[in-house]
């Protein structure tokens, strides 16, 4: 009897779930992100072929594989969206606004620079696609050194986080532009300035479109799941609210992970509670078991496709080299946005460092989207050198921040320890 799905796949995904729960918790160990053991699990599983193992290289390019680490990426964009809290945006104010506008507009340019001069063969909006890959900031691995920190309330954590929201959306704006002149490029056309504005004004619109009117109808919806008595009735609705708007945002030209984001904004703080009497549960526990075994696999695949033996290469390791320079000076520019005194400014531009998995899937993304050649045939926009350079950026800027971080904030707690002795300032009662 023929089955449909490989047995192949089936054996492939349950090694990556192994070896990415390992991989993670060994850098959970070392007091580092379990993203990053997550990726580097699929890169030593993917660069086995080196000692003559080929069983992986299949992963690398199924379908069933891949669909099923963009549900992963989806569910990942849906918690971020659950994680950030637009309200918090708000109450920061201009601070936010400008450190993330300025966050997002250096690292582009100069990750723009970066590409056309180092690697000048690549066409024009593959610079520009590396730039975006810049754009990004990791909101959670901040976040969780802030909490451990204890430092959650103070105010640079809460303008840094309301600051990698706004990043998000507009580093997702460049996405969808910068995807839609790549598609008309692919199609032998031209994107227009017209085009340009008319793409981000369509993302603009479906954002804020979206949130407007799921705030007005998802609490109604909700309290009529209250009385239903099946068991997973909010976690259902939502992960279905969460896929419909990526179908939403994928018909109307914008990536699906724009939609899941401003699903994950609609439903932030939901909750309801059960006629039956059951504990009320937070949606983020609910979403847990599936974001647990789903994300892992687009990590895991992320890091598959990173091929070592491409480091050999002088070049590609001062392009890793140079964009991740690139990486860190971008965002400590943004710290000049801070607009009120008393804040620790360094504290901020190494909180806004890390990509994180943002920046693998905007990497991800561009290593599907395809550019004619000048012999006119179709490659990656990302190539997989280039691809192994973002990833290695990616790697390093994940890294650094924690210690980074770290000392930034013990370092103005030593300056106000030197004004008390100064006399500089009252001593806290």
């Amino acid at each position: 009897m023929n089955h449909g799905l490989d047995p192949a796949v089936l054996i492939g995904v349950a090694v990556m779930l192994v070896i990415a729960k390992l991989g993670g918790e060994l850098f959970e160990r070392l007091r580092q992100p379990g993203v990053l053991g997550e990726l580097l699990a699929g890169v030593l599983l993917g660069n086995l072929v080196i000692f003559g193992f080929t069983g992986a290289e299949g992963l690398k390019t199924d379908a069933t594989i891949a669909a099923l680490a963009e549900l992963g990426v989806i569910i990942l964009l849906f918690e971020v969206g659950l994680e950030s809290d637009l309200r918090q945006m708000i109450e920061v104010g201009w601070s936010s606004l400008l450190v993330a506008v300025l966050g997002v507009v250096a690292p582009f340019l100069l990750g723009w620079a970066v590409s056309a001069y180092l690697i000048p063969e690549q066409a024009a909006l593959g610079h520009v696609f590396i730039g975006a890959t810049l754009c990004a900031t990791s909101v959670g691995i901040t976040a969780r050194v802030f909490k451990d920190l204890g430092k959650l309330a103070t105010r640079e954590a809460r303008i840094i986080l309301g600051a990698a929201v706004i990043d998000d959306v507009l580093g997702l704006l460049i996405l969808a532009v910068v995807a839609g002149a790549i598609r008309a490029a692919a199609t032998g056309g031209v994107l227009s300035m017209f085009d340009v504005a008319l793409i981000a004004i369509k993302s603009i619109a479906f954002l804020v479109g979206a949130i407007a009117i799921g705030h007005f109808l998802v609490p109604r919806l909700l309290r009529g799941a209250g009385r239903l008595e099946t068991r997973g009735v909010l976690l259902t609705l939502a992960i279905t609210f969460c896929l419909f708007l990526a179908w939403a945002s994928a018909k109307v030209g914008l990536a699906p992970i724009v939609g899941a984001f401003a699903a994950g904004l609609i439903l932030d703080e939901v909750h309801y509670q059960p006629r039956d009497g059951r504990v009320e549960r937070d949606l983020n526990d609910l979403l847990q078991p599936v974001s647990t075994v789903l994300v892992p696999i687009f990590f895991v695949l992320m890091g598959l496709k990173v091929d070592l033996r491409l480091f050999v290469r002088v070049e590609i390791l001062g392009l890793a080299a140079a964009l991740t320079i690139a990486a860190i000076i971008g965002k400590q520019i943004c710290a000049a946005g801070v607009v009120e005194r008393g804040v620790n400014r360094l504290a901020i531009g190494f909180g806004m460092i890390p990509r994180g998995e943002v920046g693998l899937i905007f990497a991800g993304i561009g290593a599907t989207l395809m550019l004619p050649s000048a012999n006119g045939v179709n490659e990656p926009v990302i190539g997989p050198a280039t691809f192994g350079a973002v990833v290695i950026m990616v790697i390093i800027t994940t890294l650094i921040t924690p210690p980074a971080l770290k000392w930034a904030l013990s370092r103005r707690v030593t300056n106000k320890r030197e004004d008390y002795t100064n006399g500089n300032e009252e001593r806290p009662a």
